[in-house]
């Protein structure tokens, strides 16, 4: 009984050792994924909050997938730690893992073709999205203005 009582506190404080930094936002999620100006009436007036906006809600997306992904190595490198011999449960320790391991390259590799293809159409260089916001008011004023 005592055994199991240590082995719930052990767990509930490493959760919230691994939690600690999400709880005091450490990793830098956006504040706010709608930008301010999209709040008011008619929601976002300018192309540059919606790219603001898909910055934020791809950002947000990624944290949360790498968050997820390391939380599932986690998981399946300790059903592979205690499998204790039994092959069974080590294949799916090595399943679980490869799974995600699948999943984050899909991800990371889907934004990297959708951040490759934003900085390809609007003709900005490398560097941060914020620019892409710039290379869309400049293509918008030179055929527009």
């Amino acid at each position: 009984m005592v055994r199991r009582h240590a082995a719930s506190v052990i767990a509930v404080l490493t959760l919230l050792f691994l939690f600690s930094p999400i709880f005091v936002l450490g990793q830098g999620l956006p504040s706010q994924i709608v930008p301010k100006s999209c709040l008011g009436i008619g929601g976002c007036q300018s192309i540059c909050d919606i790219a603001l906006l898909a910055q934020n809600v791809l950002n947000t997306g990624i944290f949360i997938a790498v968050f997820l992904s390391a939380i599932l190595f986690a998981y399946a490198g300790w059903k592979a730690l205690t499998a204790g011999g039994n092959a069974s449960e080590y294949g799916a320790a090595k399943a679980v893992f490869s799974n995600v391991l699948i999943g984050l390259v899909i991800i990371l590799a889907g934004w990297l073709v959708i951040d490759t293809l934003m900085r390809t159409l609007m003709g900005s260089n490398l560097g941060p999205w914020n620019s892409i916001c710039e290379a869309l008011i400049s293509v918008f004023d030179r055929y527009y203005a």
